[in-house]
């Protein structure tokens, strides 16, 4: 039984404890319900017996009176009361109870109205007073046996009603256990695995006691949750290798974001090489490291860093041709060789004790510029995350030594921009006037020898003013090229210049702006300025000036405006012999930014030289 109960559908289940209890409640009800009709027809006979004890009354009283018309009906009322209580009434409940103390005190009411019907005369009953109180008492003996009869229904009803109050409690009892065992049970027993779920206990299960709707809700729980502990202990695996790989990946950063910080503050290609030899050969775990570079001849692969190697080794690795080496020409991507003899013979690499070498290129625009060869003693097994990171630091080693080779070269061309400058400022200025003073001695030396002091003294004369200009010229030279912008502004820089060329020539010098613009960029400024200073310096020494005015334009572009009233000059007959002005310099000067200059003359009118900077440049960077 328990076997079937548990293999049972839980619809099933339910249909049999509701189909128990309804019996149940029908068969009690049923029970009520006929005692409630016995006590009913019992109440009915009651008062049809009061009607025969009233109807007795009545024969006695029409039988004395005179006339008894009224006999004959009230005969036939009594015969069908009595006939009533024997068979009942299937209209109403009506019946006399069945019991033998009721049936024979019905007995005794028929047998006296049977008696005083024999006694009757010519056919009519009459009762007399005495037969009506005989008749009367019969009745009262059949009342008392139907009131007993309903006296013991009415118990027994009180008895049933009280029964029924105890088994509407035992049935609310039985079918809250059994709810418990079909429904609650199973549903506390899922609660319970879920919260284990939910609390991180992945090996709950529930268990699968019977085979309806819960059983099945129980198995399928145990699916999900061992589906739900297969997968979480893969995802904890796959948590543990991403974390594993993710902490090697930020080593790799790491080590690369270091190689990067020391690649940009390395001063020399020596300190460079040194230092990534020793981060490459720690990010491989290699027992030493070679790093080669190419000479300025291209021919040679000199050895700049090097680490871990015996002493012999090392200064028969100094300096080798491209290719050469036992691992030949570097590829652009990182490789393991295995060291094996060459020719039948040991490499000094073998000899050494190392087994493998891996190979990094140093490329710089698809060039081969040198080779990185980290050497082993045991074979390695790089991943390819590995050959990746050796990769990106031999890229930015490349790229740092090739800055440092290209910063070198700028910094040389700068030193030799900067000296044949130099150059054509000494050339420009004090090379001529030393030329003047070197013919006016030799003038000097004829007009001593001749005699001719009045012109020794005009030639001496003329030999202090030289000295004089060539003195103020090298005093320029000096302030052109200790000259500096405040960087945001060009503004001040122009005031100090004039400031100054106001000191220098005596002459007088305004600055005229007009607008704001954007900062130029600090090389520009410089650059500007320069020129600026170019033009003045012209002005001192050939344009016999009495007043000068620099003009400073910001829309629609930067446009600087030197402008004097001087003797001027024929500017198209002098377009290709511009040294006693300086406009070739200042042309130089101002096509290194971009800028442009343009020159306007007239004898007698003036000179007007201007500097334009286009727009695209003024903006600073």
């Amino acid at each position: 039984m328990s076997i079937g109960w548990n293999r049972a559908r839980l619809a099933t289940k339910v249909g049999i404890l509701g189909a128990a209890l309804l019996c149940i409640a029908l068969a009690s009800i049923g029970l009520t319900l006929w005692i409630g009709w016995q006590l009913e027809g019992g109440a009915a006979a009651v008062n049809e017996a009061g009607r025969l004890r009233m109807q007795t009354w009545r024969l006695a009283y029409e039988g004395s009176a005179t006339s008894g018309d009224r006999l004959p009906a009230l005969v036939d009322a009594y015969e069908a009361s009595l006939q009533l209580l024997v068979s009942g009434d299937p209209a109403r409940p009506l019946f006399l109870p069945r019991d033998a103390a009721t049936l024979r005190a019905y007995e005794g009411v028929h047998e006296g109205w049977r008696e005083l019907k024999a006694a009757s005369t010519a056919g009519r009953p009459v009762p007399s007073g005495a037969q009506a109180e005989a008749l009367v008492r019969r009745i009262d003996v059949l009342v008392d046996a139907v009131e007993a009869r309903m006296a013991g229904w009415s118990s027994l009803l009180s008895s049933v009603q009280l029964a029924l109050v105890g088994l509407a409690i035992a049935a609310s009892l039985i079918f809250l256990y059994a709810s418990h065992l079909v429904v609650f049970a199973p549903v506390d027993r899922l609660r319970h695995g879920l919260q284990s779920l939910e609390q991180g206990t992945l090996g709950a299960r529930v268990a699968e006691d019977s085979l309806d709707e819960f059983g099945e809700l129980a198995r399928g729980f145990n699916r999900m949750a061992q589906r739900l502990e297969s997968v979480y202990r893969g995802m904890e695996d796959e948590v543990r290798r991403k974390t594993a790989d993710l902490r090697l990946e930020q080593q790799r950063l790491a080590a690369l974001y270091e190689a990067t910080a020391f690649a940009a503050g390395a001063a020399s290609q020596r300190e460079l090489a040194a230092g990534f030899a020793e981060r490459m050969r720690r990010v491989a775990g290699a027992d030493a490291v070679m790093l080669r570079w190419m000479d300025p001849s291209q021919q040679r692969m000199v050895l700049l860093a090097a680490q871990g190697l015996p002493p012999a080794l090392l200064e028969a690795e100094r300096c080798l041709a491209p290719g050469e080496c036992h691992c030949g020409s570097p590829r652009p991507q990182a490789r393991v060789i295995a060291i094996a003899p060459v020719g039948g013979q040991e490499s000094r690499c073998a000899k050494a004790g190392f087994v493998a070498v891996t190979t990094v290129a140093l490329t710089v625009q698809g060039r081969v510029m040198g080779e990185v060869d980290l050497l082993f003693r045991e074979m390695p097994q790089p991943t390819k995350a590995d050959r990746e990171l050796l990769d990106s630091l031999a890229s930015h080693l490349a790229t740092a030594m090739d800055g440092l080779r290209s910063e070198a070269l700028r910094r040389e061309a700068a030193v030799a921009e900067e000296r044949g400058m130099l150059a054509r400022e000494l050339h420009d200025s004090i090379a001529q006037g030393l030329a003047f003073m070197k013919i006016q001695l030799q003038l000097l030396k004829d007009a001593r020898q001749a005699g001719d002091s009045a012109g020794a003294a005009r030639l001496i004369e003329e030999l202090e003013l030289g000295l004089k200009e060539s003195t103020a010229d090298v005093r320029a030279l000096l302030m052109h090229f200790r000259t500096r912008t405040d960087g945001d502004d060009l503004l001040p820089a122009l005031q100090q210049t004039l400031q100054k060329f106001r000191l220098q020539s005596g002459l007088q010098a305004e600055l005229k702006v007009d607008g704001h613009g954007a900062p130029l960029p600090a090389d520009v400024q410089v650059q500007l300025l320069h020129v600026v200073q170019e033009a003045l310096a012209n002005v001192r020494k050939h344009a016999q000036a009495q007043r000068v005015q620099v003009s400073l334009a910001h829309q629609p572009h930067w446009q600087i405006d030197v402008r004097d009233d001087g003797c001027g000059f024929d500017a198209a007959q002098d377009a290709h012999d511009d040294s006693h002005v300086g406009l070739r310099i200042m042309r130089e000067r101002a096509a290194k930014v971009g800028a442009a200059v343009a020159l306007e003359s007239q004898p007698g009118a003036g000179t007007l030289v201007r500097i334009s900077l286009p727009e695209p440049e003024a903006v600073n960077p």
